[in-house]
């Protein structure tokens, strides 16, 4: 048996347990590719496979990239990170919001400006058009800046429109020109047209129906500035060179989102891994869920593609990154603690609670037992403390938000505040 075997007999297990017809996994360790490997197939319909050098989506794993960018005009003093969004976009506005200045830029890079998410609205092309959905769009804010996390395409892709604005240079070239280019990745793209020029590119399929439907790669407008970047593992493990280089501020924690969890700039962080740190973000869009990241202690970077969304990704690489660090590979990045919640509890936290996007998670409670339905699917819950739920058999947290009358108005989970629809 190689050493690698065992992950190779996990990685197989997870693609078969969440129907993932194709993935791409790369490690490298102190510069140095030590397992690269396709799985699965990236197109069923005419059995091409997998290899480390085919093209995927990345979907969110694009925001590292913007918000590297954002950093390095900082160091170049061309903006402030303390810097009032208006200041670079004076056509920044927000529907019957009146402290426009005290949304920072560093709001926008930590998901933390307070504002909810909104409905997506793809056909926008322009950052002046999007500008204007902004200023018109109904929104009601969560709280002051810095209050709250809530993840937020919106706001984070005004980042796009201030490197035009700052740099007079389009967006996508900017990122080119100074993260592709110098990091020698020869096979990633903002383009679906030179996309389609490669060989070995990956076919996006979703589930519908429980089956598996090939769909078109989404075309994203403005959205590409938090997802449009096409790539392999091979050059994203080459991008992440970038990070173990020096002390980067992206990494540091800004806002905690679970336990000892938080997130940086374009990145979450999960500190006291062991003896490391684990740095990473995933992604998903129609035909992708990715993630990407590196364990800085040990000069680890680690790349996961697959084409398909609506799985995590991020099974496959924890799996990959506890084979690189050497300990069992079905360690987790923590363990919700146990927590009896009496049954007089139990009301506060029952109702329907709604992202703008349109994602709902309805909570209700059967034979005095809590439940949760999310994306169709039913889960029972337990608790890890008093405002905390976890989803059963899969552990994962939901944080629940109460008001002075102890009534639960938001919940946060999967990274989005969903606030509760009113009956």
């Amino acid at each position: 048996m190689t050493e690698w075997q065992p992950l190779e007999k996990a990685i197989n297990a997870i693609m078969k347990r969440d129907q993932i017809p194709g993935a791409a996994v790369a490690i490298s360790k102190d510069n140095e590719v030590i397992f690269a490997k396709g799985f699965g197939k990236a197109n069923i319909e005419n059995n091409e496979k997998v290899t480390p050098n085919t093209i995927f989506g990345t979907a969110s794993i694009t925001k590292s990239f913007t918000a590297l960018a954002i950093i390095k005009l900082e160091e170049e003093g061309k903006l402030a990170l303390d810097d009032a969004v208006k200041k670079h976009l004076p056509q920044f506005e927000l529907n019957g919001y009146e402290n426009i200045e005290a949304i920072k830029i560093h709001h926008l890079l930590s998901h933390t400006t307070g504002i909810p998410t909104i409905e997506r609205k793809e056909q926008l092309k322009e950052f002046t058009g999007h500008l204007l959905y902004l200023k018109e769009a109904d929104i009601q804010p969560l709280g002051e800046p810095g209050a709250y996390f809530c993840y937020n395409n919106d706001m984070f892709l005004l980042l796009g429109a201030i490197i035009e604005r700052v740099t007079g240079q389009n967006y996508k070239e900017f990122i080119k020109k100074e993260i592709i280019l110098p990091s020698e990745m020869n096979r990633t793209t903002f383009e679906l047209s030179e996309v389609a020029e490669y060989d070995d590119v990956a076919t996006p399929y979703v589930f519908e129906n429980g089956y598996l439907k090939k769909c078109a790669w989404p075309t994203l407008g403005n959205y590409a500035v938090g997802g449009g970047i096409r790539s392999t593992v091979l050059d994203l493990v080459k991008y992440g060179q970038i990070y173990l280089k020096e002390a980067n501020i992206m990494s540091e924690p800004v806002h905690q989102t679970h336990g000892t969890r938080a997130y940086g700039y374009g990145l979450h962080i999960t500190p006291n891994y062991g003896e490391v740190t684990l740095v990473e973000h995933g992604g998903g869009q129609p035909g992708v869920s990715s993630n990407f990241g590196f364990i800085p202690e040990e000069n680890i970077v680690i790349a996961v593609l697959t084409n398909v969304s609506g799985v995590n990704a991020g099974d496959i690489w924890l799996c990959a990154a506890n084979a690189a660090l050497g300990i069992p590979l079905t360690r987790l990045r923590s363990i919700e603690p146990h927590y009896h919640m009496k049954e007089y509890e139990l009301p506060k936290f029952i109702g329907t609670y709604q992202t703008g996007e349109g994602a709902v998670i309805e909570i209700s409670s059967a034979i005095g037992q809590l439940q949760a339905t999310v994306k169709a699917k039913n889960y029972m819950l337990r608790a890890s403390n008093e405002e905390t739920l976890v989803l059963q058999p899969i552990e994962e947290p939901i944080r629940f938000y109460f008001d002075e009358n102890d009534e639960a108005w938001a919940l946060f989970y999967g990274l989005r505040m969903y606030v509760k629809k009113e009956e």
